[in-house]
């Protein structure tokens, strides 16, 4: 059974820093590529950060310089860190997974707000 668990969202103040984590279980984790979505109230799901399996990274451009993403084949766990967070970062951020199949996380809430 395949399974991506996140955790590390919460509500911050802008300016602040979070850490999200995406724990994955049931697949060869080092062959996939790992990316962190996000959907804010009332709009479309985003692409925030993508890592493939041999480390190349994309980022949407409003979070460049901003988000990492990263991954530790060890932990078998891909994470985004997530600095001068802005109340237009508030979402609800999923995990994601590809390789020729896909599969998500149920997703955690990052509320930013002073």
């Amino acid at each position: 059974q395949v399974q991506l668990v996140e955790s590390g969202g919460g509500l911050v103040q802008p300016g602040g820093s979070l850490r999200l984590s995406c724990a994955a279980s049931g697949i060869i984790f080092s062959i996939y590529t790992m990316a962190w979505y996000r959907q804010a109230p009332g709009k479309q799901r985003e692409l925030v950060a993508s890592i493939t399996s041999v480390g190349s990274t994309k980022y949407l451009e409003s979070v460049k310089g901003r988000f990492t993403i990263s991954r530790d084949g060890a932990k078998n766990t891909a994470y985004l860190q997530m600095n001068s967070l802005k109340p237009e970062d508030t979402a609800v951020y999923y995990c994601n997974g590809v390789h020729g199949r896909e599969y998500w996380g149920k997703g955690t809430l990052v509320t930013v707000s002073s």
